[in-house]
């Protein structure tokens, strides 16, 4: 088959011939798939055939090897382990043979294929000699020095640094450093291997601790900051970003020259290089927070990395440096949502800064906004506003109040009468940010009084009617201003003014220009926070609203013959507005005399979320399934007579692998319906635990959504008690052998921890559920063979002494239900398990009162176990 015309009509402009190509490739591969990968490296390592065509056969070589999805990825490595030996070794030796091209495109795919196939192979110990042939490549011409120092540089990304020996790390990076050095004459070989060491910097942990081979790196990198060309010192500061996070514990030495090198960018150097230079010290910044937030200030022998307090030091010469950055404003940069400039990464890490040093940083800045907050130059008044903003989380409260209260006039006034909009912007910013973190029940000296309440509200509620991107921080304002009043359940300052502030923002979300600046999403993020936190008084206009929202979605669904991007934004609307319903649903469901006046409507309402999910054939829509479960808990077990034309819906959610947050909220759903309908769930249960067992099975279904199917096992058998029988058959084995998994969390960094224990508790939780529920029964004997799997599992997570404060809660709780249940049949068991005594007395013995408290529990229903 003559591959390239095919290649080159693939990238078509004719649709047709385009289609009639892809369909062609596809063929190929699929009736003969070592003969298609052949012809592509054949095409892409071929001198003779064009760069176009060449390019398309090594990108369409790299995604037969990789892909996103791991079930797929895992086909495919497979797919590449079981092909022919020599069909390997001909494509590998035409990958390599290609590093030496003359066109530039085809060295850089055969790179990332090289590296693609590396990633595949080294872990299984195959191809060994890649490396050292590589490497040998150091002395030829640059172009190939450069395509090679570009293939380390990918295989450092593809493969996991423990598949390396040490004697070929110390080789790679030689090379690298080598290509990285000043009297490298060649630019493009010294991009390509600074490039390299960024992705290096994960193997060079042995390197790192040798204070010469330290020393030699750190010289090279910060000699490559220097470098005439704009790109390879922006390479070089991005190492140093990626030096400050992975080697922290390693920078004193070094970090006096980092600062000259960093603040000599910042100053002077092209906007790229600049960026990544303040990105080092918001880097060192991160680093810094995180160690103080672990250990408090105090470093016991237990703190891994001790804070160097790098920040501290360069405080006095820092400060001043950032606060310079703010007055490199761009003029549009508010109406951009994704402009990042000088300006916006300076402010960044002054925030970063507050945070890490607290109080230290106030009387640093505080000269710079008196001095330019009432400057002529917008710019100077900005950046003053800006820099008044970036502190306020981080010092205390005692620090900020009086200064917060001396300036809240001077700002309420420039909101409305500053001339420039990117005052008036960082102003509204500003005043979120105050209300944020200054203003709430946990605030001693309160910044909202009732004296100056009502200016507040007026100023926020007229500058919703500017443009959209100060609108939008206004809508931000008083989202927080409302959420400071959150926990205050009697009466709100804001109550006199909630029909104003509702009415304020239903007006926004109408304007003409709503869908700029997220304005639309900001203005129902702010009403369903006002009537979240509003109080017993304002539930009649609450009410009122149920109307109003209900109309407002209803027009959406009257729409008709939709373009494409047209139904993805009456999608998004439906979205906010089944928010805001859930919202309202869940305010009017909390208490019995509102529940009884809002069920007028639910009948409509649930009308109108079947129409919601009718708009679409393939996918449930989010928000729409979140709401149903607020109406659920509100209607109770009236519910049931929505389930027959539910149902459908929330069997496709269960389907849904690909979009797994809905799958995720839909099981979170069916958890709500156990608890509303109880027993009548009961005809749709066959139907619900086949799929939840199906998506347990799964291994397409992302892992975050297997702990609530467990927990919702558990709902379950609480909600159906004994007729959960019939399943016991398919969960309980499911349940046992997570439980083994997730018993030792290995090779535990945190985020496999974190998700271990999210494992462990659903598993749990399902346990309790499935006890509760056969609790009182005929049936209870059934539970019985499962009790010392249990037990076991109870043992060996208090074994391991990782679990957190929620699974110990659980853990505690199902020891209590196991011997609540079984009575006299748990208690021999419960005597003979290895650790529940301790167990029980260090529960009994937290600070925790929930833990306590089931401790507590646990310990009456096991004594009664034991003395039956």
């Amino acid at each position: 088959m003559e591959v390239t015309q095919v290649l080159l009509n693939a990238q078509s402009v004719d649709s047709t011939v385009r289609k009639h190509a892809e369909e062609t490739l596809k063929q190929f591969q699929e009736q003969n798939l070592p003969g298609f990968l052949l012809s592509l490296s054949g095409e892409l390592s071929s001198e003779e055939k064009p760069v176009d065509s060449r390019k398309l056969a090594g990108l369409i070589l790299k995604n037969a090897l990789d892909a996103k999805e791991q079930h797929r990825k895992y086909e495919l490595v497979q797919r590449w382990l079981s092909l022919d030996v020599a069909v390997k070794t001909q494509i590998k030796t035409c990958l390599l043979q290609t590093l030496s091209s003359p066109a530039p495109d085809a060295r850089s795919t055969a790179s990332q294929v090289i590296a693609k196939v590396a990633g595949i192979e080294l872990p299984q110990k195959q191809w060994p000699e890649l490396i050292g042939s590589l490497l040998s490549n150091q002395q030829l011409p640059a172009h190939i020095k450069q395509a090679t120092l570009e293939t380390l540089g990918y295989l450092c990304e593809e493969v996991s640094p423990d598949v390396m020996e040490q004697d070929q790390v110390n080789k790679i990076l030689t090379a690298v450093i080598q290509g990285m050095n000043a009297e490298e004459k060649n630019n493009d070989v010294r991009l390509a291997a600074t490039r390299a060491l960024y992705n290096a910097l994960g193997f060079a942990q042995a390197n790192f601790t040798n204070d010469m081979e330290r020393d030699f790196i750190m010289r090279v990198v910060c000699q490559a900051t220097l470098s005439p060309e704009v790109k390879i010192r922006q390479a070089a500061f991005e190492c140093l970003v990626s030096i400050s996070s992975t080697y922290y514990e390693k920078l004193a030495p070094y970090i006096q020259d980092i600062f000259s090198i960093t603040a000599k960018a910042v100053r002077e150097d092209e906007e790229p290089v600049a960026l990544q230079a303040i990105e080092f010290w918001s880097s060192i910044c991160d680093e810094e927070i995180d160690i103080l937030e672990d250990y408090g200030g105090d470093f016991t022998a237990d703190s891994d990395v001790p804070c160097y307090n790098f920040i501290k030091q360069a405080l006095p010469a820092l400060v001043p440096m950032l606060l310079e950055t703010l007055l490199k404003q761009e003029e549009d940069q508010d109406q951009d949502e994704v402009a990042w400039n000088l300006a916006m990464a300076g402010g960044t890490c002054l925030g970063l800064v507050a945070r890490t040093v607290g109080d230290d940083i106030v009387p640093l800045v505080m000269p710079f906004i008196e001095e330019n907050i009432t400057k002529p130059d917008w710019r100077q008044r900005e950046a003053a506003t800006y820099a008044f903003g970036s502190i306020l989380e981080g010092p205390s409260p005692d620090k900020l109040t009086p200064i917060v209260n001396g300036a809240l006039n001077f700002m309420l006034t420039a909101l409305t009468k500053d001339a420039n909009s990117h005052v008036k912007d960082t102003t509204a910013w500003t005043l979120g940010r105050i209300f944020e973190f200054l203003h709430g029940s946990t605030v001693e000296m309160p910044i909202i009084t009732p004296a100056n309440c009502q200016q507040i509200i007026t100023v926020l509620l007229q500058s919703m009617k500017d443009a959209p991107n100060v609108a939008e921080k206004a809508c931000g304002a008083l989202y927080f201003l409302a959420q400071g009043y959150g926990d205050v359940a009697a009466s709100s300052p804001l109550t006199p003014f909630f029909q104003e502030m509702v009415q304020s923002l239903l007006t926004v979300t109408h304007r003409e220009d709503a869908g700029e600046s997220r304005l639309r999403t900001a203005a129902y993020e702010a009403l369903n926070e006002v009537v979240r936190c509003s109080t017993d008084e304002t539930v009649p206009m609450v009410l009122q609203l149920v109307p109003v929202i209900m109309m407002e979605l209803h027009q959406t669904l009257e729409a008709q013959k939709l373009s494409s991007d047209e139904r993805e934004k009456q999608s998004e609307l439906q979205g906010l507005l089944c928010g805001c319903l859930q919202v309202i649903i869940q305010k009017l469901g909390s208490s019995e005399p509102t529940k009884y006046a809002f069920s007028q409507y639910a009948d409509q309402i649930m009308s109108l979320f079947l129409r919601v999910f009718a708009c679409r054939s393939a996918t449930v829509h989010e928000e729409a399934m979140l709401s149903i479960g607020a109406l659920a808990y509100a209607t109770g077990p009236d519910f049931a007579k929505y389930m027959p034309e539910f149902y459908k819906y929330l069997e496709m959610g269960l389907q849904n692998f690909e979009e797994y947050q809905v799958c995720a909220v839909t099981v979170g759903v069916v958890g709500d319906l156990c608890r509303a309908l109880e027993d009548k769930i009961l005809p749709y249960c066959d139907g619900i635990m086949t799929q939840l067992l199906k998506d347990l099975s799964s291994n397409q279904l992302h892992r975050s959504v297997k702990p609530p199917i467990f927990s919702c096992f558990g709902d379950i058998a609480l909600a159906i008690g004994e007729n959960f029988e019939k399943y016991l058959m398919y969960a309980m084995p499911m349940l046992q052998s997570a439980a083994e998994l997730s018993a030792r969390a290995t090779g535990a960094d945190d985020e496999i921890l974190d998700y271990t224990n999210l494992l462990r508790n659903g598993i749990l939780e399902a346990y309790s559920g499935i006890f509760q529920g056969f609790k009182n029964s005929p049936k209870t004997q059934l539970l019985i063979p499962y009790a010392p799997h249990i037990l076991q599992f109870l043992d060996s997570i208090y074994m391991e002494k990782d679990m957190d404060d929620v699974v110990m809660k659980t853990a505690i709780g199902v020891l209590g239900d196991l011997a609540d249940t079984l009575g006299s049949n748990a208690g021999s068991l419960i005597q003979q398990s290895v650790s529940s005594k301790d167990f029980l007395i260090e529960c009994l013995s937290s600070d925790d009162h929930l833990i306590k408290e089931s401790a507590e529990w646990a310990q009456m229903a096991i004594s009664r176990a034991i003395s039956v």
